[in-house]
């Protein structure tokens, strides 16, 4: 796809973990005016209670609605997380004329699940329920691979999933449509099928589950995990030659992107795979190894081949790019700018000041991030963690992107006036959530 079409070298994720940065690339709004700023989890794991994350509340504006509205057969398959079984958050009430995959973003934690959803019915699967976060028995051996064969299951969600967009595309390709494939791989535990994890051969150390979320056991943990990236990397390649074979390649942008950084969960290597690069963090960071994610498009007909782009772009931007693309009005709560003019090199591309993110975790620390463009000649970013702790002094740190991408050194008391300037952004871009947590008073000692 890159060689064939262009990469976006400074694209952002709308969050650092899943269910806000979905949201943002859903609704088109950043976390600081998006209904979803963290993973809210309504409960449930066990295999018959899936209640799923906070839901979408009805009359959302989502890109779904969008391109009903202008006329296309929309379609989500993969992973929501953005409103459980019976919620009316559900995909079909978003926007989305058809649903396969996972509704619930803990249920997918599990790449063997015994069941997936197809629009608001459950679709079994040829599995016996298996706990993702089963654990390693007492007194076995972690170096006897016949150990792991209790937790092995025959049917791979990942691959249902491409199954389900090849006939999709299959049974709509005289229709204009629109399809949002959500792989969840690789994600939390580390599973693929055999005949994938054949294919690698590291030196391993197995997991046993005692350490990064208490994940599966794993007894080839970067041999999975390479099996389960080049897995979707196959599917892809399936989808591209479906839309070839069916004549509609040179008229169909296809985006491929992800919705944060990488994480160790599950015992994932990240040094050994040299996951981020450059880049300073992971997931559940708002430095840029958490949130700036490559972007490559294709598109036969309207960009060229081999392209790198620099262009600073969000997820929030997809929004007003659809509605560039069909001819129609984006909804005015976007925070996004149509990159259109920058895939095509045709119009004038208008460009962000700023972009904005905020992140609640779970365990009570929050955080805001702020990246500045070109002040000074650089584009600085800022980051303010509040520790969880009334009244207790955030922490800020401020980095010039431009000579530093690795946010290696903090130039907040160098560029005091810059720090300043982003904090004030940081208030003013966001408006209050209903959440009252999510709101940064109680940090700030104001309750």
């Amino acid at each position: 796809m890159a060689n064939e079409g262009m990469t976006f070298t400074q694209h952002y994720a709308g969050n650092t973990v899943c269910a806000p940065s979905r949201a943002a690339l859903i609704t088109g709004q950043h976390s600081g005016h998006g209904q979803i700023r963290g993973n809210y989890e309504l409960g449930g794991y066990e295999d018959a209670e899936e209640f799923g994350q906070m839901p979408l509340v009805p009359n959302s504006p989502t890109i779904g609605k969008l391109m009903q509205k202008a006329g296309y057969e929309t379609a989500l398959i993969g992973k929501w997380g953005l409103g459980g079984p019976g919620s009316y958050g559900l995909p079909t009430k978003q926007g989305f004329d058809y649903f396969f995959g996972y509704l619930d973003q803990k249920q997918a934690h599990n790449h063997y699940p015994t069941h997936l959803w197809k629009n608001e019915e459950w679709f079994k699967l040829d599995n016996e329920w298996v706990h993702p976060h089963a654990p390693f028995p007492k007194g076995a051996d972690k170096n006897d691979p016949s150990v792991y064969e209790q937790w092995k299951r025959p049917d791979f969600a990942q691959q249902r999933l491409t199954n389900e967009a090849l006939e999709y595309v299959e049974q709509n390709k005289d229709k204009p449509f629109f399809l949002y494939l959500a792989y969840a791989a690789p994600h939390a535990a580390l599973q693929a099928p055999d005949e994938e994890i054949a294919k690698y051969d590291f030196e391993e150390t197995p997991y046993d589950g005692s350490t990064d979320g208490g994940y599966l056991p794993s007894f080839k943990p970067r041999a999975t995990r390479a099996a389960m990236i080049s897995h979707i990397d196959e599917g892809i390649g399936q989808l591209m030659a479906k839309l070839k074979k069916l004549g509609l390649d040179d008229n169909t942008l296809v985006i491929f992107t992800s919705d944060n950084g990488p994480s160790p969960e599950g015992g994932a290597d990240l040094e050994f795979f040299e996951s981020t690069g450059e880049l300073r963090g992971i997931k559940r960071d708002l430095y840029e190894g958490g949130i700036r994610m490559p972007m490559v498009a294709r598109w036969p007909e309207k960009i060229k081949q081999g392209v790198r782009n620099e262009h600073i772009s969000a997820f929030w931007d997809v929004m007003p790019t659809l509605a560039d693309i069909v001819g129609t009005e984006a909804p005015k709560e976007t925070d996004g700018i149509s990159f259109l003019p920058a895939l095509t090199g045709e119009g004038q591309q208008q460009e962000h000041d700023n972009l904005y993110w905020e992140f609640h975790h779970w365990n009570g620390t929050h955080s805001q991030a702020v990246r500045i463009n070109g002040v000074k000649g650089s584009d600085w970013k800022a980051i303010r963690y509040f520790n969880g702790k009334k009244g207790k002094q955030p922490k800020v740190e401020l980095f010039d992107l431009t000579n530093d991408p690795s946010e290696s050194t903090n130039l907040v008391a160098k560029h005091p006036e810059i720090a300043s300037q982003a904090l004030e952004l940081m208030d003013n871009s966001r408006t209050r959530s209903f959440i009252d947590t999510w709101n940064f008073d109680y940090y700030k000692g104001k309750k």
